[in-house]
C-alpha cells in the first residue's frame, strides 16, 4: 500500500478545515495577502473545495478546505478522503481539527489508494504528519486491509480465478502464521459439499473451499465465511452483458473477509479465527448445473434449483454448513449476493441480518462509528414458508420476486443451527462513482465495522 503518513517534519503545510460558518473567523486570522488570493479565487468554503495559499517567495504557505457544516445533514466525515488527489506533492498536517480527527486520517489514507496493476498509477506524492491522539497504527492496519480488499475486487477474472484467490488467502496465512488448506475439484464430493461442486464444475478452473485457521484454540471462536464467486456468468440462467459487465467483483465478499482476517490477525485480536471461502467461476458449459436439478446439500437438506443465477448462497450454504459444525461463538457471512439489495438499500448501504438483538445494535453502533455504513434488515419469518419446494425440502429462489434480499438471508439460516451467534452481510463490494476516500471500483464494505466490533470484544 501506498504510505500516506511521515512522522512530523517542521517544515509540513497546515490545511486549514473552513466551513461556511467558520470562514470569516478563521480568514481574519490569515495574512493580508493570503487574504486577498482568497478573495480573487472567489474561495467561500464550499465543500470539497481545496485551495492552496501561496507565500512572499512562490512556495505554499498553507491549504484552505471546505468542509460542510457541523450541523449539516449531508456532512461527509470522509470529505478529506479527497485531500491526496487535490492537493500538490508534499508533506502536510492538519492546521485545525476536521469533524471527526479520527475518520479524517482514515478518509486520508483511503483516498491515497490506486489500482495500478495493469497500467501506470500516479501514486500520490501527497503525505500526511499523524494528527496527535490518533492510533495511526490501527488507521494503517484499517487500510491496508482495503487496499487488498479493492485489489483483489478490481484484478479482472482473467487473473483473479479460484486457484489465484485461494494464493492471496495463502500468502495472507503465511504473513501471520496461519494454516491454510484447500479442497479442490471432485474432492469437494468426497467430503461432502455437493453445492460448492454443484456451482463450479461447469469452468474449466476446479471449484474449491479454502480454509484457514489463526489464534490461540482456547480463545472465542470466531468463522467468517465469504462469497468467492470469481466470475458469474448466471449459469444457464445467463446474465445479460450489462449484467456481467462487473461480475469480477462477484468475489467481493471473500475479498473482504480476507480483508478483515487481515485486520484481526493483525491486531492480534484474542480470537480462535477461522476463514472458509467457497471459490468457484459459475459458467457455462455442457455439465453445468441446470434449473430445477436437484442437489442434497452438506447440512442434509435437498435443494431444488429454482434460479442458475442464484448461485451464491448455494456455495454459501456449505460452507456455512461446515463453519456451523465447530458451534462458533460468533459465525459471520459476506456475499454479494442480490440486487434486491441494491434496489431496496442502493450501492452504498449493504444490509445486514441476525436474531441476536445485541450483535444488532453493536454493528449498527459500529457502523456508524467508522463511516462503513450497515443497514438492519428482517430474518422475516412469515416468509421462510415461500421456500418450500414441491419436490425438494428447499428451492434456492423461489418464484415471485419480491423480498429478495431477505428470501436469501432465510434461505442462508436454514444451514445456520448450532453457531451461537449469527450475522449474515449483503454487501455490493463496489463503488459506482468515486467518493471522497472510496474511488470507483472494488470497496470494503463492512469489514471495518466489524473489525471494531471485534475488537471491543475480543480486544
Amino acid at each position: 500500500m501506498h504510505q500516506p503518513f511521515e512522522t512530523a517534519p517542521a517544515s509540513a503545510i497546515p490545511i486549514h478545515f473552513v466551513t461556511r460558518s467558520n470562514w470569516a473567523a478563521i480568514g481574519k486570522e490569515l495574512p493580508p495577502q493570503a487574504q486577498q488570493f482568497a478573495k480573487a479565487n472567489d474561495f467561500t468554503a464550499k465543500p470539497g473545495t481545496c485551495l492552496t495559499l501561496p507565500s512572499p517567495d512562490g512556495q505554499i504557505a498553507q491549504v484552505l478546505f471546505g468542509l460542510e457544516d457541523e450541523t449539516s445533514k449531508s456532512r461527509d466525515l470522509f470529505r478529506p478522503g479527497a485531500l491526496p488527489g487535490l492537493l500538490p506533492p508534499g508533506t502536510y498536517r492538519f492546521a485545525n481539527p476536521p469533524h471527526d480527527v479520527r475518520l479524517a486520517s482514515l478518509a486520508f489514507a483511503l483516498g491515497s489508494y490506486r489500482f495500478g496493476r495493469y497500467r501506470k498509477a500516479e501514486m500520490p506524492a501527497v503525505r500526511l504528519v499523524p494528527p496527535d491522539g490518533v492510533d495511526i497504527s490501527d488507521i494503517v492496519r484499517m487500510a491496508e486491509a482495503a487496499s487488498l480488499a479493492r485489489d483483489l475486487i478490481n484484478t479482472p477474472s482473467n487473473d483473479m480465478g479460484p486457484e489465484e484467490l485461494a494464493l492471496a488467502a495463502e500468502q495472507l496465512a503465511a504473513r501471520y502464521g496461519a494454516s491454510s488448506k484447500t479442497i479442490v475439484g471432485d474432492e469437494l464430493v468426497r467430503q461432502n459439499f455437493p453445492l460448492i461442486h454443484a456451482v463450479g464444475m461447469a469452468s474449466t478452473r476446479a471449484p474449491r473451499l479454502i480454509d484457514l485457521r489463526w489464534g490461540d484454540p482456547a480463545h472465542p471462536k470466531v468463522t467468517l465465511v465469504g462469497k468467492g464467486v470469481c466470475f458469474d456468468t448466471g449459469g444457464l440462467d445467463i446474465k445479460p452483458s450489462s449484467g456481467m459487465l462487473i461480475m469480477k467483483k462477484d468475489m467481493g465478499g471473500a475479498a473482504n473477509v480476507l480483508a478483515l482476517a487481515q485486520m484481526v490477525m493483525d491486531a492480534r485480536l484474542k480470537i480462535r479465527l477461522r476463514v472458509l471461502i467457497p471459490a468457484v467461476e459459475n459458467a457455462v458449459a455442457g455439465n453445468a448445473f441446470r434449473p430445477l436439478d436437484i442437489f442434497r446439500s452438506r447440512k442434509g437438506p435437498t435443494v431444488e434449483i429454482g434460479n442458475t443465477d442464484a448461485e451464491g448462497r448455494l456455495v454459501l450454504a456449505d460452507a456455512l454448513a461446515l463453519a456451523d459444525e465447530e458451534k462458533p461463538d460468533l459465525l459471520v457471512d459476506l456475499g454479494t449476493l442480490t440486487g434486491a439489495a441494491r434496489v431496496a438499500l442502493g450501492p452504498d448501504l449493504p444490509p445486514f441480518y441476525t436474531n441476536d438483538e445485541t450483535l444488532a445494535q453493536d454493528v449498527a453502533r459500529f457502523a456508524k462509528g467508522e463511516q462503513d455504513p450497515l443497514w438492519r434488515m428482517p430474518l422475516w419469518p412469515a416468509y421462510d414458508s415461500w421456500l418450500d419446494s414441491k419436490v425438494a425440502d428447499i428451492n434456492n429462489a423461489p418464484s415471485g420476486g419480491f423480498a429478495g434480499s431477505i428470501i436469501c438471508a432465510l434461505f442462508l439460516q436454514r444451514f445456520v443451527t448450532e453457531a451461537k451467534s449469527w450475522l449474515h452481510v449483503d454487501i455490493y463490494g463496489w463503488t459506482p462513482s468515486a467518493k471522497p476516500a472510496r474511488p470507483e471500483g472494488g470497496e470494503c464494505q463492512a469489514a471495518r465495522a466489524i473489525y471494531k466490533l471485534l475488537s471491543e470484544r475480543y480486544g
